[in-house]
């Protein structure tokens, strides 16, 4: 299906502690003996998935896939609420990819992030350069003040029905602020109830804003109520804080990323992560490829897989 490769399970699987109580959850899948590669998820809070595995040729790649703190099936798990997700950070997730990669005794490995993940590859590869071989980031974003805005307020041109809905499941007196600092504080509530109404309209949104359309069948990952709570409470807990990133820092720093082959994909229809963050990136990062694709955000669309599957074919080459 869309050229990706079948399916496989992986050949290993641990936890790797991670310090701060954390415990990563990873897996390595594909050919033990290939070229590494590191698959960077989404959300942040989304967790890795079979899928991810299926975007490199089994035979060439060592694909070490992992899930970032606080979620998938890494411990403690956002979905409790007695999770306190004060040490899940950008610069923690940075070191956690590191100890993964000493951990494996890999010494340079490709890159691959998407959406959020694309970010995090960005923070990882602009502190370590030189254990990167190649990128491939998809659904290009940088986590700036103005994209998360975007996402919550401006999208609202294009979903007036559904960002009613979602702003409307706030109090009265936080419908006009900031709406992720007000759905973090609810999904903190005291009130179970409260928390699981939070987290029910933050996913409604998310989903709906990823569609290509509104006929389109609801994600199932949203339907696990596990899921929906980690991952909403991760999400408000990164864009409050904006990442931890100082304001275009990863653009501005994209020269440290010189001499790294790059291929930035990106859907002409992704209205949650407009094409120009991707074309400011190009621009920032000597002899990166910008591809723009048929597609909208997600890495399952039928161009986006493709080109996906195509950019990392290439480099497996290499």
């Amino acid at each position: 299906m869309f050229g990706l490769y079948p399916h496989i399970e992986p050949y290993q699987a641990d936890r790797l502690p991670a310090g701060d109580g954390h415990a990563l959850y990873w897996e390595a899948c594909g050919n033990p003996h290939g070229k590494p590669a590191v698959v960077l998820h989404g959300g942040p809070g989304s967790g890795c998935t079979p899928g991810h595995r299926r975007l490199f040729d089994p035979a060439a790649y060592r694909v070490v896939l992992f899930d970032q703190r606080n979620c998938g099936r890494s411990t403690p798990h956002a979905s409790d609420p007695g999770t306190n997700l004060e040490t899940n950070t950008t610069s923690r997730l940075v070191a956690d990819i590191e100890r993964i990669r000493s951990h494996l005794r890999i010494e340079r490995w490709l890159v691959y992030g998407n959406s959020w993940g694309s970010t995090l590859a960005l923070a990882y590869a602009e502190r370590h350069p030189r254990r990167v071989t190649e990128m491939v980031l998809a659904a290009v974003t940088t986590t700036r003040p103005s994209e998360i805005d975007w996402l919550y307020h401006g999208l609202r041109e294009y979903f007036p029905g559904e960002w009613e809905q979602f702003r409307g499941a706030l109090p009265e007196g936080e419908r006009d602020g900031d709406l992720v600092e007000a759905y973090a504080r609810l999904l903190t509530s005291l009130d179970a109830n409260i928390r699981e109404r939070a987290a029910q309209a933050w996913c409604e949104w998310e989903d709906a804003i990823v569609k290509r359309s509104a006929s389109d069948a609801p994600n199932p990952r949203y339907a696990d109520r596990r899921f929906r709570m980690a991952f909403a409470r991760i999400v408000t807990h990164y864009f409050r804080h904006r990442a931890w990133l100082e304001e275009g820092q990863l653009i501005r720093d994209a020269g440290t990323l010189a001499g790294i082959p790059g291929v930035l994909i990106h859907g002409r229809h992704d209205l949650t992560s407009p094409l120009g963050t991707a074309e400011e990136l190009h621009h920032a990062w000597p002899g990166s490829e910008l591809l723009v694709v048929d597609s909208g955000h997600l890495s399952s669309d039928a161009a986006m897989a493709e080109a996906i599957v195509a950019a990392t074919d290439r480099f497996a080459r290499r």
